[in-house]
């Protein structure tokens, strides 16, 4: 590594480090969701579609407004945004405890949580990063950042069940508000780049950077397989215990399948963000949904035990997260990194509409139904579809594409 590299890496380590662990608090805690699902249901005595439709809000107004947050983060920088998000999400999280009817769990679990992610995850941690390291680290710097963001699926599920049994769901949910704030002081970390490591090519003007997106085919086509790793993560994350509940296998099974798959995409994105700079990551990317698909179909086909689902989450926690470092980078390589939150929000938008699908979906199948069946083989399905959309894209640039044209 240079001189000058190393300079710039050591410039970037407190962002590194704060955004970090913003994404350990903010995806940790969203990922604990699927274990207050059965608690919540039966104490106010909802369907499970209920829940799942908070659920699937949160990921839709998430993705619906990751697009605008994106681009008040270029414009204003990350550590406005990443503050109000904080508050956003803490205050989420503390209306979610006070249950006083459907109406305000759903505005607290489904709008207020979705508008704080958007503030507080990826889009806007990856592009305030990537612009502060050079182009040849960013696949790197993305897959130590999502690394330690899944651990705090690892760390939190565990410690989430402890506090259900031991502070009732509302208590646990109040202590989450309160961690979430934590996000809040460390946003002082995320600075603005003096001078972002850009291309010239990259200086054109929002408008431009959005007609220059929607008019390459790569675009939408990332954007499509998104889709699927959204539905996928969302419907498994939410389901999974129910599932295993109704197979016989107990919940505390369920949280530690949940945390090993956190566990073990530690290594998943870190490796998908080390070899997404030496290879290929549209490549890669259908490598990840077709083992995503062949994991899940191994896991519905064969009969349902404590062992099975040990062997899911660990091999699903190979391909849980690692397709985000993968999707940004490729973003950040074809349209640069000056308006990458915002670009890299919309194209977050088509898996956060997956993953209301998977959410909403998995308990409206289940309510009418009676079984999750349905929804795996859509999952499945998903995946291989997936595969096949991100094959063919490239990461050349826009004056590449342009010269070749």
């Amino acid at each position: 590594m240079t001189a000058q590299t190393t300079s710039k890496w050591h410039g970037a380590s407190v962002a590194l480090i704060c955004g970090s662990l913003i994404l350990l608090i903010s995806l940790g805690v969203r990922h604990t969701f699927g274990l207050f699902l059965q608690p919540v249901s039966m104490d106010q005595g909802w369907g499970r579609e209920t829940f799942a439709f908070a659920i699937a809000l949160q990921n839709l107004v998430w993705g619906a407004s990751q697009p605008f947050t994106g681009m008040l983060a270029d414009r204003f920088g990350a550590k406005p945004v990443i503050t109000i998000g904080a508050v956003l999400y803490g205050l989420g999280l503390w209306m979610m405890s006070v249950v006083a009817g459907e109406g305000l769990f759903i505005l607290g679990a489904g709008v207020l949580i979705g508008l704080g992610l958007s503030g507080t995850t990826f889009p806007v941690i990856f592009a305030a990063i990537s612009r502060l390291v050079a182009p040849a680290q960013r696949s790197l710097a993305m897959g130590i950042t999502m690394s330690v963001g899944s651990f705090g699926q690892f760390a939190l599920l565990p410690i989430s069940l402890g506090l259900i049994v031991g502070l009732e769901w509302q208590g646990a949910l109040i202590t989450f508000s309160v961690l979430a704030l934590a996000m809040f002081p460390l946003a002082f970390g995320i600075r603005n780049a003096p001078a972002p490591i850009a291309s010239a090519d990259e200086d054109v003007t929002f408008a431009q950077a959005l007609r220059d997106a929607f008019a390459e085919r790569d675009f939408w086509l990332l954007s499509l397989g998104f889709f699927a790793c959204g539905f996928q993560v969302v419907f498994i994350a939410v389901h999974l215990p129910a599932y295993l509940a109704d197979e016989g296998v107990g919940s505390g099974v369920a949280t530690i399948v949940l945390a090993l798959i956190g566990l073990v995409n530690i290594a998943g994105t870190y490796f998908a963000g080390l070899w997404g700079g030496r290879h290929r990551k549209p490549m890669l990317l259908s490598w990840i949904y077709l083992g995503r698909a062949l994991a899940i179909a191994a896991f519905v086909l064969l009969p349902v035990t404590a062992g099975s689902a040990y062997v899911f989450g660990a091999v699903m926690g190979l391909f849980w997260l690692s397709t985000v470092p993968l999707t940004n980078g490729t973003v950040a390589a074809v349209f640069g990194v000056k308006h990458m939150s915002m670009l890299g929000g919309i194209v977050f938008f088509a898996h956060q509409l997956g993953s209301f699908a998977g959410g909403w979906l998995g308990g409206w199948l289940y309510d009418h139904t009676g079984s999750y069946d349905m929804a795996w083989g859509i999952a499945i399905g998903l995946s291989i579809l997936a595969a096949i959309l991100n094959w063919p894209i490239t990461e050349r640039t826009l004056s590449e594409r342009r010269a070749t044209a």
